[in-house]
């Protein structure tokens, strides 16, 4: 039996621009799509964490270490520039397989390192409690 599984995520990056008058797609700085194992074409969903809207596009290859997050065409009225986003890719493999597959999961700096302030003023003020969060394996951008 294939199952989907999550193979990528480009976790709470900022919309860099959007073009309403292009042939459609979402452009990725290349280092990121690097980084989160993405192919120019590939089917990815992005999610607006701004407003709640979801949609299905491609990537297009953008200019290398750009930082470029952009939505072209009918996607571009989905978000503004600014909004934060997650782009995710998924894929497709045995359910053994999946079993053993570990994603590709890329954070902006900036969030990881409030992520691990949080936690470490969590595990500060409550001994009692064990809080931990492993981001061992984890890209940051």
């Amino acid at each position: 039996m294939r199952i989907e599984v999550l193979k990528s995520k480009i976790h709470r990056v900022k919309i860099t621009q959007a073009e309403l008058h292009y042939v459609g797609s979402i452009t990725i700085d290349e280092a990121l799509m690097d980084a989160a194992h993405l192919i120019e074409g590939e089917k990815v969903q992005v999610v607006n964490i701004n407003n709640g809207e979801r949609l299905e596009t491609y990537v297009i290859k953008g200019e290398r270490n750009s930082g470029t997050i952009c939505l072209n065409g009918p996607a571009a009225r989905k978000a503004q520039v600014g909004d934060i986003v997650i782009v995710i890719s998924y894929a497709s493999m045995e359910l053994e397989e999946a079993k053993q597959f570990k994603p590709s999961l890329i954070f902006d700096s900036a969030y990881r390192a409030s992520v691990v302030a949080f936690v470490k003023r969590i595990n500060v003020g409550r001994r009692r409690k064990q809080v931990r969060l492993s981001l061992e394996g984890v890209a940051k951008f």
